[in-house]
């Protein structure tokens, strides 16, 4: 049986990216840049989000791709954002084929079919690909929802995350992960997952302990600022939180405060010497990637 530490650190191992997710998402963005190439005037593109900030969960799904157009395409600016993602839809599906291509909100997923063997699948599942264009030094990306462009900078975003990782002494993109963990094993009370993000720039800012004592006391402050509106980091987009309505929150506030409980019950467990029902709580919590052994 595994101490606790051990256990943890197993977890965070368990969650990094390995070479092989690396080479497969490598080798299919490829093929999408090579899709879109033979469509549009592309000025580059390049992976972002959770994946190239490295905050990403497995089974690796939906990492983003920027898909920086050329000038030739800004008409697509002057018109609803409807019209640059059903072109891109289209290009993809000729690829593809319309069983493996949607439109979503702001973005066209690529899915790839990928069969779920268990939490720790190594295989890239799916892209999110996101047309977008230069301005100021920063994106114009679509979004439907608003029936308008949205700025954003995901560049920013990386480098937030890179200064919170060293404010905690590289404890914070892992920790970020295990929460995320925890919203998928949870079934996804906080969305998006970026919101997970967003939040602990705030809520932790620094190193004081360990990883069961830091995931107690994030649930815990989590739990009341899950009600807060949480703005786009950049100070560009629309707010993170802004998907989630007035019931979800209150669920995910449910949640939070029952995942802080399972926290207190595994340390005190510990403490009394009662290692595997300890490990059994933060299994509980994170579902079967949490090794007991």
């Amino acid at each position: 049986m595994l101490s606790i530490t051990e256990a943890f650190r197993k977890f965070k191992h368990r969650l990094e990216i390995t070479q092989t997710e690396k080479a497969d998402a490598s080798k299919r963005q490829r093929r999408i840049r090579d899709v879109v190439d033979q469509n549009f005037q592309v000025a580059s593109d390049f992976l972002t989000g959770s994946y190239k900030r490295h905050t990403k969960t497995k089974p690796l799904k939906d990492v983003d791709i920027f898909v920086v157009l050329r000038e030739d395409h800004y008409h697509y600016l002057e018109s609803h954002p409807n019209d640059v993602l059903h072109d891109v839809y289209d290009a993809l599906t000729d690829e593809f084929g319309n069983g493996r291509v949607e439109i979503q909100r702001r973005s066209v997923r690529v899915d790839y079919g990928v069969e779920i063997v268990d939490d720790l699948t190594d295989r890239v599942m799916s892209f999110d690909v996101v047309p977008a264009f230069a301005t100021g030094g920063h994106y114009i990306i679509p979004d439907t929802q608003e029936s308008g462009w949205m700025e954003t900078n995901p560049k920013i975003h990386e480098n937030m995350a890179t200064e919170a990782n060293r404010s905690c002494d590289k404890h914070w993109k892992p920790m970020v992960k295990m929460l995320k963990k925890w919203n998928d094993h949870a079934d996804k009370p906080i969305t998006p997952s970026f919101l997970i993000e967003v939040m602990s720039l705030h809520l932790l800012d620094s190193w004081g302990g360990s990883y069961p004592y830091e995931l107690k006391a994030w649930f815990a402050t989590a739990s009341d600022a899950i009600l807060q509106t949480w703005e786009d980091p950049a100070g560009l987009g629309h707010p993170v939180s802004d998907r989630m309505t007035d019931y979800q929150l209150g669920q995910a506030q449910d949640l939070l405060r029952a995942a802080e409980i399972s926290c207190t019950a595994a340390l005190v467990a510990e403490r009394k010497g009662r290692n595997g029902v300890a490990l059994g709580k933060w299994r509980e919590l994170f579902g079967p990637s949490f090794a007991k052994s």
